[in-house]
């Protein structure tokens, strides 16, 4: 080993975290919950790099570096609480301090932006005061953060805790110290969880299934019930239903319609199965138009395997099964899909393309084989329906 590598080494004692696998998958459940609010899209970056920090925290610990791991824990907190307060305040306060933050100018720390939200009306306000117990153990655990990063007493120091003597002697024990590092990782994972509820409920709504079938194809993720009862407790999330933003939320959600289950699989998983065709169209006015008329083109013409729209971009699929090999496409390819005439029964490697455009958007119908003069009159036989009186629904081609 060369000098500059001992010089840079020679205090670091890397540990191995046994479940850091799990932990790292666990994140996941906070990075998957982002926000679909259009007036807190930035909210999703510090979302994001609160995951990224505890992710962050792991490598560093495992590599030696253990100040900078329980650092970046604290860091994780840190984001989580800024997001909250830039988007949890008065609109003119939060454009205000959003500006102060982008331009670095003086800006609230955690204990100020805490104390503002407190003092104000806001959601943070309303679930701090029903899960003051959580939010008192992660007082506790950010103390001891703290104690870390201040390096306050000689088990912070690497010249103590990684001295060749206190080794010998195994004056610090590793595996006490991984459980203990492990414990604070869970409580920043929970806790930055339980502050992005405060932008909205989705998480948790989602986690409820008369919830999840009357809401539409949303970019958020729910929480598992594992990831509940490790990082928040189900007793907490009990009283986080109490707040006055999930209860609003819950009470709109359930003046929906309750989709069926293969109607809900169309909406969230692009999946139709046509086996169930009847069940879908039964509810086919809860589908866009697109996925209305795909899954009537998979009911009435056998050779349909599957179809997209968005410019190719969206692709739902069938338990049909397609003879093109290749798994990719182009977008590209898509354009000239619909600028072609014909646009019906068009060449894509094995299979066929036919091309319609939509009053709301286009679809692209995939076909093992071409279609015949007439499916392609009655689709657009639909799509004139489409035209004249949207709410019409026309359900079979012949």
């Amino acid at each position: 080993m060369d000098f500059g590598k001992y010089k840079e080494t020679r205090h670091l004692k890397p540990l191995q975290i046994p479940n850091k696998e799990q932990l790292l998958l666990d994140v996941s459940n906070i990075e998957d919950s982002f926000t679909g609010r259009s007036d807190a899209s930035i909210a999703n970056t510090f979302i994001f790099e609160a995951s990224h920090l505890i992710v962050n925290a792991l490598a560093l610990f495992e590599l030696g570096y253990f100040d900078c791991a329980f650092y970046s824990l604290r860091q994780s907190l840190e984001a989580a609480m800024t997001m909250m307060y830039l988007y949890d305040s008065e609109e003119d306060v939060r454009k205000k301090e959003l500006e102060k933050w982008r331009t670095e100018q003086h800006f609230p720390m955690y204990a100020g932006m805490t104390k503002y939200l407190e003092s104000n009306e806001s959601e943070f306000k309303d679930i701090k005061s029903k899960l003051s117990a959580f939010f008192e153990e992660t007082e506790k655990v950010k103390k001891r953060l703290n104690k870390y990063v201040h390096k306050q007493g000689f088990d912070k120091l690497y010249a103590s805790r990684n001295n060749p003597l206190s080794r010998i002697k195994g004056k610090f024990d590793d595996v006490e110290f991984i459980n203990e590092f492990d414990g604070y990782v869970v409580s920043c994972i929970g806790t930055v969880a339980v502050m992005r509820l405060a932008i909205d409920p989705m998480p948790v709504l989602l986690n409820d299934e008369e919830i999840y079938a009357r809401t539409g194809d949303t970019i958020t993720y729910p929480y598992s019930d594992e990831f509940i009862e490790k990082y928040i407790g189900f007793d907490a999330i009990e009283k986080y239903k109490r707040t006055s933003m999930y209860t609003q939320h819950y009470d709109n959600f359930m003046q929906e319609e309750k989709q069926n289950e293969a109607v809900s699989c169309v909406i969230k998983d692009k999946f139709v199965d046509v086996r169930r065709a009847d069940e879908i169209l039964n509810q086919g006015h809860l589908l866009p138009q697109a996925a209305l008329l795909g899954v009537i083109a998979l009911e009435n013409i056998e050779s349909v395997t599957k179809f997209y729209t968005c410019g190719g971009f969206m692709m739902y699929f069938s338990n049909r099964d397609s003879l093109r090999q290749k798994l990719e496409w182009d977008s590209r390819q898509f354009n000239n899909f619909l600028e072609t005439n014909p646009s019906t029964n068009q060449p894509f490697d094995e299979v066929f393309i036919s091309a319609f455009k939509l009053p709301e958007g286009e679809i692209f119908l995939e076909h093992n084989q071409e279609i015949t003069a007439n499916d392609i009159y009655n689709i657009e036989h639909i799509i004139g329906s489409f035209e004249n009186d949207p709410h019409q629904k026309f359900w079979t081609l012949s």
